[in-house]
């Protein structure tokens, strides 16, 4: 492996890190003392994750390494790690179930058509729509945690619902441009 392949097999190890301290409130007792430990310790490994996501291609771009690996590497990484803190927004009733699951519709078949592309020896790594579609997920992300944040820390309510209002609007975005991005992938798999 490549030194970027390693910073992204790193996004990969965060991502059960956030799952864990993210239910860890659900694991201990109501008499628990104040779990707000877990507001920076969630915001570290989220800007960790989204710091290597930026890291790994650079590193791969100015150290000569690109790789088709890396190519098919670095998205698989993103969608866990993404995967992962949606999740756990559904299951706090942060995000909305139906729109994760175009997201992972959306996410398969991608992988699906790579596989197919694959068999015909193309290696086809992120476009420009996958890209967008990347930061968008990480602005809904932010923008969950925020939520949760607020929640967690005992916000008064109307923060609370602003912030839980706008994070559904962005994952709403996210998941159009997500769908679009995906119609680009098909175009260009028909082309090949």
């Amino acid at each position: 492996m490549t030194l970027a392949d390693k910073v992204t097999a790193l996004r990969i190890l965060l991502a059960p890190c956030f799952f864990a301290v993210y239910l860890f409130p659900t694991w201990v007792p109501e008499s628990s003392p104040d779990l707000g430990w877990t507001v920076p310790v969630l915001w570290v490994l989220l800007i960790g994750s989204e710091i290597t996501d930026l890291l790994d291609g650079k590193i791969a771009r100015v150290r000569k390494e690109v790789s088709d690996f890396g190519k098919l590497f670095d998205p698989f990484a993103d969608v866990m790690v993404r995967i992962t803190y949606f999740l756990c927004f559904v299951i706090d009733d942060i995000l909305p179930a139906g729109l994760l699951l175009l997201v992972l519709y959306r996410e398969l078949g991608i992988q699906f058509l790579r596989n197919l592309m694959m068999k015909k020896n193309i290696v086809q790594g992120a476009r420009w729509g996958g890209k967008i579609k990347a930061v968008a997920y990480m602005i809904a992300g932010v923008a969950a945690l925020l939520a949760v944040s607020a929640r967690r820390l005992g916000a008064a309510a109307p923060i609370f619902s602003g912030l839980h209002r706008a994070a559904n609007i962005i994952f709403l975005i996210s998941v159009i441009l997500s769908i679009t991005s995906f119609m680009d992938y098909l175009r260009v798999y028909r082309k090949t």
